[in-house]
Order: C-alpha cells, then structure tokens, then sequence
C-alpha cells in the first residue's frame, strides 16, 4: 500500500497526530504510530521547513500541516546494523553494511545510516553524512556532528583533500593490463580518474581483486568505469554482464585518510597504505593516527 496525504491541523480543535491522520487516511492508529515512529509522517509550522515528527506527545496547534507519506513496502524493512569504527567530538566514522541505505526519503528513514547514528547517540547529536556510498556497497562512511564539522569536512573532499580507498572485485583476468594503472573515462560529459592496484587473481572463478583510488567523484564512479572496460565488479546489479554474484555487490570502501581540521594531524580509518607515492595526498607524520 502506498499512499500520500496532507492535511492543515484546523484551530480550536485539539487532536493527535493519529487521530487526525487516521481520519483521512483510514489507515488504523497502530499503523500511523509506526509510521510516525519510522519516520514516514511530517510536520510543517508555520513557514519552516518540514521536519519529521516522530513523537506521540508532540502537540499541535491550529494551523499546522500535517503530511504523511505511506509505503507498506518501505515502512516493513529490517535493516542491517551498521558499526562505529571510531568516534570524535566532531565527527564519527562508522561500517555501512551491505544493504543499508545512507539517508532516508519522505516515506521515511528507520532503515538508514543516518537514522542509526542518531539513535547511537540518543538523538543529542546532530547527523550530517558528508560523503555517500551506495546501497548495494558496504564500508566507511564518515558522519559530522554540527553543521560547522559537516562544512570543514565536506570542504576537504570537495577541494580533493581525503585519501578514500576501495576494495572490488571484478570478472576477468586484470593481470592482462599491469599490476597497476588508471582508467581515465569521463562520465556525465565531465572528467573523471579511478587508478588501481591489483592484489590478487583467482583462475577457478576467473576474478580479480583490486584496491581502488578515486581522483574524482562521478556517480556509480568505480561501477562504470570497470565495466566500460570490460571488468565489471561483481554482483553489480546495474552495470556489466556476467557478474552476477550470490554474495552481492564486491565493492566496499575500506579506507579513509585525512588531515584533521581541529587537531591538524594526519588521522587513518580501515586501509589506507602507500598507493601510488608521489601521489598521496600529504606525507604522513609521526603525529599520525590510525584507527
């Protein structure tokens, strides 16, 4: 069942949330709490921004605009559990599992990244992802703490400043290109690099393994660009062929690198070892952590 209604809290009428959504949805109390609790139901006051309500006890005032978005589908999933790799006062870094989304949509964000960094902390943290990783993948993903972390942190990946690595898996013998090199395709009409190393071939499942650096960030960068070649990753259920996989999309991001804004040291999160040398970005130093 999908459905979509919005509706203005009339004034001098006292209601809930439920009470006056189930009126003109005809959806059941019980089904509109849970939706409330996954995030599926909206708030507008006034001329602010929407904002997700979630609470029983919130009240409402006359005028308010009550939405709700409904997706049986959505509302049903069981997300798999992401972990907290490393934590700091502005940011945290966390595992993203295979299979769970980064941020949620208007049906609602229970099965998302964002919404189980929150719940870490109690909701007393403000949650600000500062860089994606697709569904299908798995890995490090790196989550700002205020408003004023997200914009130093996103500054430093817009100006190229963080080292990300990758781990795939692709159909086919790399081997016949080098043990290392780059794929400089541009996609979307603009410029875009993915150099890799290759770590190992397998000849029983005719599989390579290869760590991957991103010198740009297009969409579905890594995905497309080894399936241009004709090496798509394996499980990818978009792009290339004869790759489908049991275990899913080989891709997972198993490093970051980067200069610490407040602290100004080198910080290392997963893998991120020597790569191509005259390359990196920075020298690390005896100051440096790894985590």
């Amino acid at each position: 069942m999908v459905l979509s209604h919005e509706l203005v809290v009339p004034f001098n009428h006292p209601t809930t949330a439920p009470e006056a959504l189930a009126a003109v949805t005809g959806l059941a109390k019980l089904r509109i709490k849970d939706a409330m609790s996954k995030g599926a139901v909206w708030l507008q006051r006034g001329s602010r921004k929407p904002v997700r309500l979630r609470h029983l006890s919130t009240p409402l005032a006359g005028g308010d605009r009550l939405s709700i978005h409904y997706d049986s589908a959505v509302l049903e999933r069981e997300p798999p559990a992401a972990s907290l790799v490393a934590e700091d006062r502005h940011y945290s870094v966390w595992r993203k599992p295979a299979g769970l989304l980064i941020e949620g949509s208007r049906y609602g964000d229970h099965a998302t990244l964002a919404r189980q960094i929150e719940d870490h902390f109690g909701g007393k943290r403000d949650v600000h992802l500062v860089h994606r990783l697709d569904m299908e993948a798995s890995g490090l993903v790196l989550a700002a703490h205020s408003s004023a972390a997200a914009a130093k942190l996103s500054a430093l990946f817009s100006g190229r400043e963080v080292d990300k690595r990758y781990r795939i898996t692709v159909r086919g013998d790399l081997r016949l290109r080098g043990s290392r090199g780059r794929i400089e395709q541009a996609l979307d009409g603009k410029p875009a690099v993915t150099e890799w190393a290759l770590e190992n071939y397998d000849p029983l499942g005719h599989t390579s393994v290869a760590q991957i650096r991103m010198l740009s960030g297009r969409y579905h960068q890594i995905r497309r660009h080894f399936a241009g070649i004709g090496l798509p990753v394996m499980g990818d259920p978009r792009y290339g062929e004869q790759n489908k996989n049991t275990e899913g999309l080989q891709l997972a991001a198993v490093g970051i690198r980067f200069r610490d804004p407040w602290r100004g040291e080198w910080v290392t999160f997963g893998e991120c070892p020597p790569f191509v040398a005259d390359e990196e970005p920075g020298s690390a130093t005896p100051k440096e952590r790894s985590r």
